[in-house]
């Protein structure tokens, strides 16, 4: 790569006078820029040295690679005499003048609470659809599974029984997450919630009749009457819970003398919070909590069909926002109270836009010519219709805009379907195609005719419009320079192995739309269980990052990999992370190149997934995932042909 001609093009595409200041990350050229709508965006996508680019938080991206990005950045630098800035400083300045939106606040909290806990609640989602699906009537005939084969139904009530303790225990989750994130002991929290689902308590499912028959028990505290009464399904409640006992709990730390501290502190703040759920707090936030549930289940009985198709419309949007990461909180609450709700209207309308945006991805697949859109149209698409729509909405659709809109439109349309199906969820899952084992199976039908029509018409309009509108750039004439070696055989060129002890994850999962959409390369993902990262292959180091958190390798078979610890853990500047190697030294596979403190990481709100992609995939006929779920650092986990 020419480092000078691309900063230069970069600067051009962007506009040096719309530059306020510029960072860069292992991957990623990092600008804030004056006015993002100057940049000539069609400069940059027909560009063979800029891997993709995406504005987000202020910042406009430029995707160009491990061990180039740093000299393109200094060629910026020279050339423009724009500001540097780390990236945390970066942040700051995109920040400026922006007032704090404290709707974003509490939904970046909420998603740090219940994203950790949605891998228990799918699985517990899961086992319950297949639970409907063995006992529900009227889906293989009028009797249900286990009436036509009693032989199944042990089977199906040890079933239910592992998909309702998700559920039936879910204040000790949130009480786990919510008093982590907020500064506290986990386990302090977990405690807590025990208590608050203790079976001497009166059930909370069973809380408002045992008021209601004047049944319900009441212990006598200084002539205060408090109700013995259980939070079973609470969330609302936990999370106040949560706060509380994690402040009270860093107070005393400050406090009490560190001889004192480890025995003291938990006590006392667990039975301050304790005295404080039960009189006051709880039953609050239990009232405010039957309140939320009370108004979504009147806005869907009173608006309907109408106003989902609207939900639906801008659905999509609000996952731009990050704004979505809070519904699993209420949708938890409208699935604890089933009996009332009927479950949750949320999930079929986000399986509705998340089938659009694949389908608006799709249809850009067979329009476009350029191949780079068209490899990242095909990944996207299919991982949008699994359920995992950011690298179609950032990789592809708000790219071009107009097929994000006619997603829009699709989802708006299949969502009123929904409602005048009556279709809700009784469970989570993946919110797209296979959604379906998430609803009950009177509602397939419903749900499949709503799911067509959302295909169908994001599709279409997508496909139609994009047809006329559509301007491809103008392809270079391809020479001996431009032509890129593509080896043919389906020999396997390299094993690579793990590089971290963890849990193989397909790198569609990742939530960074850089590496789940394949922008770097093909690849996988390994959620860690040990801090410690070793070499996957025999090779050459190329780049050790000053902050330690990538690293990239040239094997000796020429094959370039860029092992990423976390994401956006380059604004740590290093902290949290040792290297043991340094650029250009020869490494052979299972030296440990370095290490990373992985609760340190999390404590500090980052996501310790170790990404590994072979950034020059273009180069090789396949580069094929071999591992799945638990791998050690001996482990291969892709082969490249």
């Amino acid at each position: 790569m020419d480092h000078k001609k691309v900063a230069l093009e970069v600067i051009d595409a962007v506009g040096e006078d719309n530059l306020i200041a510029a960072a860069h990350c292992a991957t990623r050229l990092r600008l804030v820029l004056k006015d993002s709508s100057k940049i000539n965006q069609a400069a940059l996508d027909s560009n063979d040295d800029v891997k993709g680019t995406f504005e987000t938080n202020g910042q406009y991206q430029i995707i160009i690679g491990p061990g180039d990005v740093n000299k393109v950045y200094a060629e910026i630098v020279q050339a423009t005499g724009v500001k540097e800035a780390s990236t945390d400083t970066l942040k700051e300045i995109a920040n400026q003048g922006k007032k704090t939106n404290p709707f974003m606040a509490l939904a970046k909290v909420l998603s740090d609470i219940f994203v950790p806990l949605i891998p228990a609640l799918v699985a517990g989602g899961l086992l319950m659809a297949i639970n409907n699906v063995l006992t529900s009537p009227g889906l293989f005939g009028e009797l249900s599974v286990i009436e036509m084969f009693p032989a199944f139904q042990d089977f199906a009530s040890i079933v239910n029984l592992l998909a309702s303790a998700p559920f039936a225990f879910l204040p000790i989750l949130v009480g786990y997450s919510a008093t982590q994130r907020f500064g506290g002991n986990g386990y302090l929290g977990a405690a807590m919630a025990m208590a608050m689902v203790m079976p001497d308590l009166v059930n909370g499912y069973g809380v408002a009749n045992a008021i209601a028959e004047g049944t319900m028990p009441y212990w006598n505290i200084f002539g205060l009457q408090v109700a013995q009464a259980g939070y079973q399904g609470s969330v609302l409640p936990v999370l106040a819970v949560a706060y509380i006992l994690a402040n009270l709990e860093k107070f005393f730390h400050k406090r009490i003398p560190q001889v004192l501290d480890f025995t003291f502190t938990p006590m006392l703040a667990v039975i301050i919070t304790g005295f404080l759920t039960f009189t006051i707090v709880g039953p609050v936030m239990r009232t405010v909590s039957d309140g939320l549930t009370d108004g979504l289940v009147w806005l869907y009985s009173t608006a309907g069909a109408v106003g989902l198709g609207i939900f639906g419309t801008f659905y999509s949007s609000i996952v731009i926002t990050g704004l979505h990461q809070s519904f699993p909180a209420i949708e938890t609450t409208l699935l604890a109270e089933v009996a009332k709700t009927g479950g949750t209207f949320i999930f079929p309308i986000a399986a509705m836009a998340n089938i659009a945006q694949g389908a608006a991805t799709f249809a850009v697949f067979f329009i476009t010519k350029d191949q780079k859109q068209k490899s990242l149209a095909s990944s996207a698409g299919i991982s949008a219709m699994l359920g995992i729509t950011e690298p179609a909405i950032f990789g592809v659709n708000l790219k071009l805009k107009f097929p994000f809109v006619c997603a829009m439109i699709a989802a708006g349309v299949a969502s009123v379907s929904i409602g005048l199906f009556h279709v809700l969820a009784t469970a989570l899952g993946a919110a797209g195609i296979i959604g379906f084992i998430s609803v009950p199976p009177q509602s397939y039908v419903g749900f499949f005719v709503s799911a067509l029509i959302s295909f169908i018409i994001a599709f279409v309009l997508t496909y139609v419009y994009g047809k006329k509108k559509m301007v491809e750039p103008t392809e270079a004439p391809m020479t001996a320079e431009t032509v890129q070696p593509t080896t043919v055989d389906s020999a396997v060129i390299e094993q690579v192995n793990s590089p971290v002890k963890g849990e193989a994850v397909a790198l569609s999962t990742v939530n960074d739309p850089v590496f789940s959409s394949e922008m770097m390369g093909k690849g996988l993902a390994v959620k860690p269980a040990v801090g410690e990262i070793y070499a996957p292959v025999d090779g050459t180091l190329t780049v050790v990052y000053d902050t330690k958190h990538a690293y990239g390798i040239v094997s000796d078979e020429g094959v370039e990999i860029l092992l990423h610890i976390g994401i956006d853990t380059v604004n740590l500047a290093g902290e949290h992370f040792t290297a043991n190697k340094q650029n250009g030294d020869k490494v052979s596979k299972g030296d440990l190149l370095g290490t990373f403190d992985r609760q340190a990481i999390q404590e500090a709100g980052y996501d310790d997934t170790v990404m590994v992609i072979v950034t020059n995939t273009a180069n090789y006929a396949e580069i094929v995932p071999v591992a799945t779920d638990e791998v050690e650092v001996d482990t291969p986990i892709l082969e490249i042909k």
